[in-house]
């Protein structure tokens, strides 16, 4: 029979030294030593194999193509993934600068980053879509590998290896393209040594210089070529906001001389079909404005991707994963928040939320989850961001609720002992006040 592949991504901790080969051969037969796993989840019970305590912090069970909770070992085909994430910062690599004028304009034009990279941990389990974008953008590159590891003819199939994401401000359009290097690098390390993520200041790029904003592009280019020269590494390219590089052309023909915009735009299409002959470069765009963006750049992109204001369903998601990390840290007493497919249930019985702390914990757990379901319908109504959403808990706690409680001595920011918390239902007032809050003023702004 067929099976599922299912990806387990195995975290090393700083003092590790293992190899990560036996790490692997470690891990595999500890999992295969399981009858069931479930998709996604985190793994537990391995620590008490020796090699494994001493080197790993987690084990996690991916995301995969099969919609079944949970597999047993014969439907799957593993695919297990050891890495150590880097907890160094993004390093400059690029300056503006002409290097031959005696100019105070020296702003970086783009920034290094060692992957995987602790900055970016559970930063792709964190963005929450209504539809499969974050697969669908993983199967993409994984398409691409097959294709380029077999030779095909670019002449007869081609690609680009450029990904655009465009829609409204504070979706995650830049949060997806880091989280998708991070997650690249963990799945590819097989194949290349490092990866590096490449964010480039679009705005930089336009030099005082007229005719200058040009060649820039093209210096900064050739020390992109000079990294994907290293064939054992990856090496992805963001460029945000990519309208400043790319805006359409017709309008900087209306003159009688090409401007310095034009420029610009022949420069980047000019050197991404150099890179387009590398398999070892992926390069992502965000847009909010999609429609200022040149037409030959849209159509050198293999996947133009909308990202929409979350859904309704995406937003209880956003909101109970805030709600639970907040529980976890002790700042909110424990209370079970229901899933996503538990609360649809509670709403199809229709069920209706009580303001009441005296009751079980399973009506309480209900309650919670049915008033966050609500407040999560409010959201949607007003088209509120992804951004918007998860300050919602700062808000209420700022505005509504009062830091007094909290202004306690902490060590290593953990909340004292005898702290237990505030109730849930405080909070659930608070980011409903603040939520209010949010109406009204979009309502002053308009």
């Amino acid at each position: 029979m067929d099976k599922w592949t299912v990806h387990i991504e195995v975290r090393l901790n700083a003092r590790a030294s293992a190899r990560f080969e036996t790490i692997r051969n470690h891990v595999h037969s500890y999992v295969t030593s399981v009858d069931r796993l479930a998709i996604p989840s985190t793994l537990d019970g391995w620590d008490d194999i020796p090699e494994l305590a001493s080197s790993v912090d987690r084990i996690s069970v991916c995301e995969s193509q099969c919609t079944a909770p949970s597999l047993t070992i014969e439907e799957m085909s593993l695919q297990i993934h050891v890495y150590k994430p880097s907890d160094s910062d993004a390093f400059e690599e690029f300056s503006n600068s002409a290097g031959n004028r005696n100019e105070d304009d020296d702003t970086m034009a783009a920034s290094v980053c060692e992957l995987p990279n602790k900055n970016y941990e559970g930063l792709w389990d964190s963005l929450i879509y209504a539809d499969d974008v974050k697969m669908k953008l993983l199967d993409y590159i994984h398409a691409t590998l097959i294709f380029s590891d077999a030779n095909v003819d670019l002449n007869l199939v081609s690609w680009n290896r450029v990904v655009l994401l465009h829609g409204p401000p504070g979706t995650g359009k830049t949060s997806l393209c880091r989280a998708l290097a991070q997650k690249l690098s963990i799945r590819l390390s097989h194949r290349y040594s490092h990866t590096r993520l490449l964010e480039i200041n679009s705005h930089s790029l336009f030099s005082k210089w007229f005719s200058e904003s040009g060649k820039l592009v093209q210096r900064l280019f050739s020390s992109i070529t000079e990294l994907v020269e290293e064939e054992d590494g990856f090496v992805v390219v963001l460029i945000d906001e990519v309208e400043s590089l790319t805006a359409a052309r017709a309008g900087a023909m209306a003159g009688t001389e090409p401007s310095d915009g034009l420029r610009v735009v022949n420069a980047l299409l000019t050197q991404l079909d150099k890179l387009k002959q590398r398999k070892n470069v992926l390069v992502m765009a965000t847009s909010n404005l999609v429609k200022a963006i040149d037409t030959a750049f849209l159509d050198r992109a293999d996947i133009v991707q909308y990202v929409d204001l979350p859904s309704r369903e995406a937003i209880y998601e956003i909101l109970r994963s805030a709600l639970c990390e907040i529980i976890l840290k002790g700042i909110v007493a424990y209370v079970t928040v229901p899933a996503l497919k538990q609360v649809q249930l509670y709403e199809l019985m229709n069920k209706s939320a009580e303001k009441s702390d005296s009751i079980d914990p399973q009506d309480r757990s209900k309650n919670v989850s049915l008033r966050l379901l609500a407040l999560a319908t409010q959201c949607r109504t007003q088209g509120m961001s992804g951004r918007a959403l998860r300050r919602l808990p700062v808000l209420a706690l700022a505005r509504y609720i009062g830091i007094g409680n909290f202004f306690r001595p902490q060590i290593s920011g953990v909340l004292p002992k005898e702290s237990k918390g505030t109730p849930v239902e405080v909070w659930l007032d608070g980011m409903e006040k603040a939520v209010g809050e949010h109406v009204r003023e979009s309502e002053r702004l308009n």
